[in-house]
């Protein structure tokens, strides 16, 4: 009887070990099968063999925006600098006034805006980077896994800024991926007002080697 009780036990465990093993795959998998049918071009700065040696680089805290990329070096607000910050919202995905700080590199604590954009109502791109995690975890009031569901979205979805009493909206224009090393996604049009929410993709993948941008275009104050 003991014997066949530890059989059953192990059998168990061994299920729950697979079924956990599968929620970790499956949704990476899934994605790269749907995102190479939504984004077929890969906007990459980088060779092949330089891509090679990124995928080998041993898994880093991504919670920290400057392990993103060698090029990505944000600077820390000094103790007497008052940061700015304001809220954003993806009503889609159910985020509701999350806090973006521009410039610091913890992305456990807030979204962060790289420093330099143009601030949100302004000409430019104001390029805003928040964490991912498998989509399971999803919690849209954790910055940890706060973007995780970020490839939800759609051409002509609506995201909301507020700064002090102004409330900005914008719609999504296009959507696109980038190689980790890619600082282009940083560039300013001065032509319109945009911004940028970035994160990195699959969500969940241990080494991050993709970025997805969801760019959006101010539609009205």
């Amino acid at each position: 009887m003991k014997k066949r009780r530890l059989r059953v036990i192990s059998i168990i465990l061994a299920g729950l070990g697979a079924f956990l093993i599968f929620l970790s795959i499956y949704p990476i998998a899934e994605y790269e099968y749907v995102s190479r049918k939504r984004f077929p071009k890969l906007v990459s700065p980088i060779t092949s063999g330089e891509r090679y040696q990124i995928l080998l680089t041993p898994v880093k805290d991504f919670s920290n925006i400057n392990n993103w990329s060698a090029e990505y070096n944000v600077p820390e607000k000094s103790a007497d600098e008052s940061p700015e910050k304001y809220l954003l919202s993806v009503p889609k995905l159910g985020i509701k006034d999350a806090l973006v700080f521009e410039g610091g590199e913890d992305l456990a604590k807030s979204l962060i805006q790289y420093p330099g954009t143009a601030r949100p109502g302004q000409p430019g791109d104001a390029v805003i980077f928040g964490h991912s995690i498998l989509p399971i975890f999803f919690n849209p009031k954790n910055y940890m896994s706060i973007f995780s569901t970020l490839p939800k979205l759609n051409i002509g979805d609506e995201i909301f800024v507020n700064i002090g009493q102004v409330m900005y909206k914008y719609k999504i224009s296009e959507m696109f991926e980038v190689e980790p090393d890619n600082i282009d996604i940083l560039d300013q049009r001065l032509s319109e007002s945009y911004i940028s929410l970035v994160t990195c993709v699959p969500p969940g993948h241990p080494l991050k080697p993709r970025r997805l941008v969801v760019r959006a275009k101010l539609a009205e104050i």
